[in-house]
């Protein structure tokens, strides 16, 4: 999916009309063109494909839920938080990074809380750790890295199904919807740690059994 530099000719009014799109939709002059013929051509670009990818993501988390839509910084980042029940309420964001192409990774989650509560990191570095040995004894090698205020991992396709975006955007919901469930029943049962790797695992066992597109 290389780009080159073209020559057009075209009218000072339909830049004028093309400028005003590009403006209204956060784009430049060079995208908005490319996504206008694009569109005319039937070719699905990356950009467009991330749109309906997150579109989807915002769907499924949003309807009657704990997440709230961040402002996007670009085509290929979408952000949501979620409120953590611990003192003061805490919120963790969530952040996915596609990859202009699917294979081998779908992308990148990135996980953090912002919180100088020196207790609180040190239990986000507990969880991220403990979520981490769940997932590598279930499904084994997981590419991820943890700090106590943030949670790194690449999102792999689960097997060679072809999914349209529709379907992608489905399954990273339900990654991130799966992740946070099991954030908060670890902080739920913080008194009762051998409780809440029980329930974890039971999550995520319950997890792959619905044959999960991404792993």
């Amino acid at each position: 999916m290389n780009k080159s530099v073209y020559s057009l000719v075209l009218m000072d009014d339909v830049v004028q009309e093309i400028d005003r799109l590009a403006y209204e939709n956060g784009s430049s002059r060079s995208a908005m063109i490319n996504e206008i013929l694009a569109d005319y051509v039937s070719y699905i670009t990356p950009e467009k494909r991330m749109r309906e990818i997150f579109s989807q993501v915002e769907r499924l988390l949003t309807a009657g839920s704990n997440f709230q839509v961040l402002l996007q910084p670009s085509d290929s980042m979408f952000s949501l938080r979620s409120a953590l029940a611990y003192k003061y309420n805490p919120t963790v964001r969530y952040s996915v990074e596609l990859s202009r192409r699917i294979a081998p990774a779908i992308g990148e989650l990135r996980v953090s809380v912002r919180s100088q509560n020196s207790t609180l990191r040190l239990y986000m570095l507990q969880f991220f750790k403990l979520w981490s040995k769940i997932e590598q004894s279930m499904v084994g090698r997981v590419d991820c890295a943890m700090a106590d205020d943030k949670y790194v991992r690449r999102l792999m396709p689960g097997d060679d199904r072809e999914l349209d975006n529709e379907a992608l955007g489905s399954a990273i919901a339900a990654y991130i919807r799966l992740f946070d469930t099991a954030l908060q029943l670890f902080f739920h049962l913080l008194d009762q740690p051998e409780t809440a790797i029980v329930r974890m695992e039971s999550l995520y066992g319950d997890y792959l059994r619905s044959a999960p597109a991404i792993l």
